[in-house]
């Protein structure tokens, strides 16, 4: 679903040990939906992976610089198979000036100096906690999200058998 002319957007961890290439997605976490398929290391360095407890008491991954431990992604599913989070705080310049944030969630606890208003004004959603996607996301955006849902349900679904027959 990647465009033939779209450029890839291009990133790193803080110490530049880790670089990474993406297609087509501190005070608060910015993060970009990549489809995993189109999500590659492209540095010698690979990052270190490490388990993380999510509030809801799953297990997720993040992806962090070997040398300088900067997050780079994470998954929230512990297997990344589908979708990959990148923090969009690690993208180059040029990378960053062509994405922008389709929505900013959980701002209830986003701290005090950090003014959305102009988002507000240019018609993204600032919503305390989340917002239903199909109405803020654009046709194409819920179409590749659905596809995605449905190849990560098939993907549990063939885990949860692995693990059945393997008991």
């Amino acid at each position: 679903m990647t465009s033939e002319t779209f450029t890839p957007l291009k990133g790193r961890c803080a110490c530049e040990a880790v670089k990474y290439e993406r297609e087509t997605g501190a005070a608060f976490a910015l993060n970009a939906i990549v489809e995993t398929s189109n999500f590659r290391i492209i540095s010698s360095n690979q990052p270190l992976r490490t388990e993380i407890v999510q509030p809801s008491g799953e297990i997720g991954m993040m992806a962090r610089c070997p040398i300088c431990y900067t997050g780079l992604f994470r998954d929230y599913d512990g297997d990344g198979a589908i979708m990959t989070y990148v923090k969009a705080g690690t993208l180059d310049d040029e990378s960053k000036k062509s994405i922008r944030p389709t929505g900013h969630i959980f701002t209830s606890t986003k701290l005090d100096w950090v003014d959305l208003t102009s988002e507000r004004e240019r018609g993204i959603p600032v919503v305390q906690e989340h917002y239903k996607r199909r109405e803020v996301w654009s046709d194409e955006a819920n179409a590749r999200y659905d596809i995605l849902l449905q190849k990560e349900a098939a993907a549990k679904k063939a885990k949860a058998a692995r693990k059945e027959s393997e008991a």
